[in-house]
């Protein structure tokens, strides 16, 4: 029997503060990093990766605490452990020494799905088939067993998820083929960085408008005469129609100001306005909500567990789910908000960008649509144009959509070239530099 020996966790980090790749309101400088899982096994073809993103200084806190979630996992066997994913999930989220620093959240949450992540990515590669696939290949049964359902039980039973999957089962081939022909539909931020200038982000929208996008993010918060000049560009090279503008302000007002900021905004016709203050705050969100309308509100990349997405939900905060494929802890928590997404009629838009995040999430939204959703209504998923080449298998997007991943696992994996140069503080990259 396949046996797992190793759980090994590294602090990979990369400069993107150098080009202000990244920058936002709230966020001026961060260097994208994970903290990167590597489950190993005694056969050498077989291992399972995974991460949790963070921005710089923390992650070796992540690194840290992903140690100690990893360890119950050495000694047993592959068939075990992926043989019954939500029960591992149950049984690494259950410790109680290390929940109470949660619970089920900050970062002892972004370690469980650092680790999760890289046991999905396990059972992917055992299976042979891309993680999407091994998800669309589960009964209803299994899945509703392999998700985290607790706590959701007033708004969502363990029935009534089963039953939803089971009336999309039967046409779960026909839209797989349709995605295969198609790809699933994506937005870049890439062009709308904070720290970028004009020229450069009329440059960026008009390739991105070259290359088939038809929705493109811009960052905002920051100063509202930027900000206006800034979309005011953006309209400029794109122009109107069915070319839309989404805005972002990671956070960074409070709740009278954030609608005050997007009225003025209002001219340039933004689908959405992304998470406009605290991402814990559901009724707040709910007041933006109904200042700001027709403009949609959504959020959910800083969304700490699937107890907050309830929440969401049930106070009508949102118009788009933005959910994260490294906040959440892993899989498990990810069906549970995209049952409960589907319940609401809520469409569900996962966040992306950072290092690795386009990587999964494109495997997310094929499921959603495949097995959960059956729409593309509203749905769009987030692809930035930084880091992929570090990948062993990156994500490939053509004309403004994501091609389905082909290669068994979780696309989790870096180039042992790239995690290696770009470790902190001893890598190639960083040594040279005293660290950052």
């Amino acid at each position: 029997m396949t046996t797992i020996v190793s759980v090994e966790v590294s602090d990979v980090r990369f400069p993107t503060s150098v080009d202000l790749d990244g920058s936002d309101a709230m966020n001026k400088d961060g260097d994208y990093s994970a903290a990167y899982v590597v489950i190993r096994t005694d056969d050498p073809g077989l291992s399972g990766f995974g991460f949790t993103f963070t921005i710089g200084r923390g992650n070796d806190v992540c690194v840290l605490a992903a140690r100690l979630r990893g360890r119950p996992l050495v000694g047993r066997t592959v068939a075990e452990v992926t043989g019954d994913l939500g029960a591992v999930h149950r049984e690494l989220a259950s410790d109680s020494q290390l929940r109470w620093l949660g619970p089920d959240k900050g970062v002892e949450h972004l370690a469980l799905a650092a680790v999760m992540n890289a046991v999905w990515d396990l059972a992917a590669r055992a299976a042979g088939k891309p993680l999407w696939r091994l998800l669309t290949d589960m009964t209803p049964t299994e899945l509703a067993d392999a998700a985290d359902l607790s706590y959701l039980s007033d708004v969502l039973t363990r029935e009534e998820a089963i039953r939803l999957l089971t009336e999309r089962a039967p046409t779960r081939d026909r839209r797989i083929a349709e995605l295969t022909a198609t790809g699933y539909p994506c937005y870049t931020t890439s062009a709308g960085w904070l720290g970028y200038s004009d020229a450069k982000l009329r440059r960026l929208c008009q390739e991105a408008v070259d290359s088939g996008y038809r929705h493109i993010k811009l960052k905002v918060g920051g100063n509202l005469e930027d900000d206006i000049r800034r979309l005011r560009i953006a309209r400029e090279v794109i122009g109107y129609g069915d070319a839309r503008l989404m805005i972002d302000a990671n956070q960074v007002w409070d709740v009278p100001e954030a609608i005050a900021w997007v009225r003025a905004l209002a001219p340039f016709e933004p689908l959405w306005i992304e998470e406009p203050t605290s991402p814990d705050d559901i009724l707040g969100h709910a007041a933006i909500r109904r200042a700001v309308a027709p403009i949609g509100v959504a959020t959910g990349e800083h969304g700490m567990n699937r107890v907050l997405f309830k929440q969401l939900f049930q106070a009508e905060a949102i118009d788009y789910c933005q959910l994260d494929a490294a906040r959440l802890a892993s899989v498990n928590e990810v069906i549970a908000v995209l049952l409960m997404a589907a319940k609401f009629g809520v469409p569900v838009c996962p966040h992306a960008g950072g290092v690795g995040l386009c990587e999964l999430v494109q495997h997310l939204s094929v499921f959603d649509y495949v097995a959960v959703s059956g729409s593309l209504e509203g749905r769009v998923t987030e692809y930035v144009d930084h880091l992929h080449e570090h990948f062993t298998d990156p994500c490939v997007v053509r004309d403004g959509a994501y091609v389905l991943p082909s290669a068994p696992g979780y696309s989790a994996e870096l180039h042992p070239a790239s995690a290696a140069a770009y470790r902190y503080p001893d890598g190639a990259y960083w040594a040279g530099r005293g660290g950052a």
